[in-house]
C-alpha cells in the first residue's frame, strides 16, 4: 500500500509546500500594511506537534485522493478492448478462451466477466449469478479503498480537538506560573487551540466531501459497467442468442 502511495505522496507534498509558500508570500505582502498581524507560518509554528500530525494527515489524504482519481476513472475500471474481444470469442462459442483473457486483466469489468464465465457451466442463469456476486465483491473492494478518505476526514477533527486540549493546558500552565498573567502571555496556548481546531475542521470538510464524491462516482461507473457486461452476456450466452447462433 505504502509503495503504491509513495509517488502520490510526492505530489501531495509538492502541493502542500506550494500552498504554504503562496500563503507566506501573501502574508509578507500584507505585513507591510498591518504590522501586528501574524503570518500563516507564525500561526502554524504555534500548533506544535499536533500541527505536524495534521499536515502529515492532510498529505496522506491528498496522496490517496490523487491516487483514486487516477486509478478509479471509468477508463481504468472498464477495459473496452478486453470487453470487445471477450464478446467476439463468446459469439463464436469459445468460452474457455474468453475466460482466459478476462482473468488475465485486472480491470473491474474483466473481473466480473471472469466471475461470470467461471460459472458458465451451469447455464445462463448461473452465469448471471456469478456476474452479480462478483460485481458485489469488487464494488465492496473499491469502496473499502476509498473509505480511507473518510478515515482521514474523521481523524482531522480529532487531532484538532487534541490540539485544542494541549493549547488550553499550555494556557493554564501560564496562568499558574504568573501572578498577573496578561492576554499576551496566554496567546500562544490560545493560538495552538484555535489554529489546530481550524486545520482539523478544514481537513474534515475537504476529505469527507472527496469521499462522498468518489463514492458516488464509483457507484455510477460500476452500475454502467455492470449493465454493459450484462447486456453483452445476454447477447452472446442467453438461450435466445444460442438459438439464433444455431440457426
Amino acid at each position: 500500500m505504502l509503495r503504491k502511495l509513495s509517488p502520490y505522496l510526492g505530489v501531495a507534498m509538492a502541493v502542500v509546500v506550494f500552498a504554504g509558500a503562496a500563503f507566506a508570500m501573501q502574508d509578507h505582502g500584507a505585513g507591510d500594511q498591518v504590522k501586528s498581524t501574524k503570518s500563516w507560518f507564525d500561526l502554524f509554528k504555534s500548533t506544535g506537534l499536533v500541527g505536524i500530525l495534521l499536515v502529515t494527515t492532510s498529505m496522506i489524504g491528498t496522496a490517496l485522493l490523487i491516487q483514486f482519481l487516477v486509478t478509479m476513472s471509468e477508463s481504468k475500471l472498464e477495459n473496452h478492448a478486453v470487453l470487445a474481444e471477450v464478446e467476439n470469442l463468446l459469439s463464436q462459442g469459445q468460452v474457455d478462451e474468453a475466460y482466459q483473457i478476462a482473468s488475465e486483466d485486472k480491470s473491474y469489468s474483466s473481473r466480473i466477466i471472469a466471475g461470470a464465465l467461471a460459472r458458465s457451466f451451469g447455464g445462463f442463469e448461473e452465469t448471471k449469478k456469478g456476474m452479480e456476486e462478483t460485481a458485489m465483491v469488487e464494488a465492496f473492494r473499491l469502496n473499502s479503498k476509498i473509505s480511507y478518505l473518510s478515515l482521514v476526514g474523521n481523524i482531522g477533527p480529532l487531532l484538532g480537538l487534541l490540539g485544542t486540549v494541549t493549547g488550553m493546558i499550555a494556557s493554564f500552565q501560564v496562568i499558574e506560573t504568573l501572578k498577573s498573567p496578561t492576554p499576551g502571555d496566554m496567546a500562544h496556548g490560545v493560538y495552538e487551540s484555535l489554529v489546530n481546531t481550524t486545520i482539523g475542521l478544514f481537513i474534515a470538510v475537504v476529505f469527507l466531501t472527496a469521499y462522498f464524491f468518489m463514492k458516488n462516482k464509483i457507484s455510477d461507473v460500476t452500475l454502467r459497467i455492470n449493465n454493459a457486461v450484462g447486456e453483452m452476456l445476454a447477447r452472446t450466452m442467453s438461450p435466445e442468442a444460442q438459438q439464433g447462433a444455431a440457426k
